[in-house]
């Protein structure tokens, strides 16, 4: 289903909580929303449609991969960049890291750790930051 993006910057910097094998549903709202707004986003974090867990999705060309409770654990190569988000306006400073290294589930709940370059990294550490309440 598709939901609408929340731009309430209280919710949005309240702390998000681990995920359930019983949230799975949230998977299939956020791979539909950010479906809608592939023209706008690339990549949206649960409360971002008003869920306070650590789920994200974001897109690689056409596939919407979804990350269930991910942690980085290595960061290397730190540097400053511009973002915007779908539930704020305009653009934002901020210091990414250009590789990441990600423990996270898929979907089944299987466990995954992979490494992350370049915008795609920029995405998924935009993302955690959702789950911390950190706004850009």
């Amino acid at each position: 289903m598709i939901r609408p993006i929340v731009k309430d910057i209280l919710f949005l910097g309240q702390k998000s909580e681990l995920a359930t094998k019983d949230d799975v549903a949230i998977i299939d709202d956020l791979v539909d929303t950010l479906r809608a707004n592939l023209e706008y986003c690339v990549g949206m974090a649960a409360n971002m449609i008003g869920v306070k867990k650590r789920i994200l999705v974001f897109s690689v060309g056409d596939i919407i991969i979804p990350m269930v409770n991910p942690v980085i654990l290595k960061k290397d190569g730190d540097y400053e960049t511009e973002e915007s988000c779908l539930s704020l306006t305009g653009f934002r400073k901020t210091r990414r890291f250009e590789t990441i290294e990600v423990e996270y589930f898929d979907k089944s709940f299987k466990k995954h750790k992979q490494v992350f370059t370049g915008f795609t990294a920029q995405i998924i550490q935009h993302e955690i930051d959702h789950f911390e309440g950190i706004i850009i």
